[in-house]
């Protein structure tokens, strides 16, 4: 049976330089996060070079995902947000572009990779501590102090919400992360059963026929795990920004 983690592998493709003893690679991760940007911009361009009356399907895809992430936007964020919409939207297109092309057999998924969601959430932290103190100033720690509480219990209060705080890059890069690799390593195992019992002969293709149907009904969970992790990742990005324009609320 094939190792399952052997799908998860960075290949470099070709070197790009060195700074000092550390080597700068143009890699496999590196050519399919590209390749994701570029279906983004042909989607996104394609579909809103003819604005036709009637749209065509490509079109139909760009509207329906811009009206998805600016409904998503003003329900959780209200419209004084919607300046975040650029932002929030390349986030969305991004990570469930890259889910989508996982699917694909013999493909990568950037997504399952620690580092590409990590640094997703960091920027999405970054975004929201830089924005929130520059529009709020020290009230943007208000965040930190919640309404309510005891003056007792304010203190550890305060040191809980500010640990949940500097947390929220882990949970928001690893509950990705986690759901890809986890998916991807199920669909591999038994798709190595499939191929293991089909060699038998006869009797070991009948034995095949489960997990043949696990394989294509895990498929087809994995196609809403897609859909389902991008929009997870992207309603999390609204509520932690909208502590920046609203701490304290």
């Amino acid at each position: 049976m094939a190792d399952p983690i052997h799908q998860f592998e960075i290949q470099k493709i070709f070197s790009l330089g060195h700074i000092g003893n550390q080597e700068i690679a143009f890699t496999n991760s590196s050519a399919y996060m590209l390749g994701a940007v570029g279906i983004i911009g042909l989607l996104m361009i394609g579909g809103s070079a003819g604005k036709r009356l009637v749209p065509d399907r490509m079109q139909s895809v760009a509207e329906l995902s811009y009206e998805f992430v600016a409904n998503t936007m003003r329900s959780s964020i209200g419209e004084e947000g919607m300046k975040f919409f650029p932002f929030v939207f390349s986030l969305f297109m991004f990570v469930l572009t890259a889910n989508l092309i996982g699917i694909i057999p013999y493909t990568f998924t950037v997504t399952s990779h620690l580092i590409v969601t990590l640094a997703l959430a960091l920027m999405v932290f970054l975004t929201v501590l830089i924005y929130g103190i520059y529009k709020n100033g020290l009230g943007f720690f208000k965040l930190f102090v919640p309404h309510g509480i005891p003056i007792y219990i304010l203190p550890l209060i305060m040191v809980i919400e500010i640990i949940s705080f500097l947390s929220r890059p882990v949970s928001h890069s690893v509950r990705l992360f986690a759901n890809m690799l986890a998916g991807h390593i199920t669909l591999k195992v038994f798709a190595g059963f499939v191929t293991s019992l089909s060699a038998l002969g006869a009797l070991g293709i009948f034995g095949a026929v489960l997990p043949l149907a696990m394989t294509t009904a895990l498929t087809a969970l994995e196609l809403l795990v897609a859909f389902l992790q991008a929009y997870v990742f992207t309603i999390l990005t609204c509520i932690y920004l909208n502590d920046a324009l609203h701490p304290g609320h």
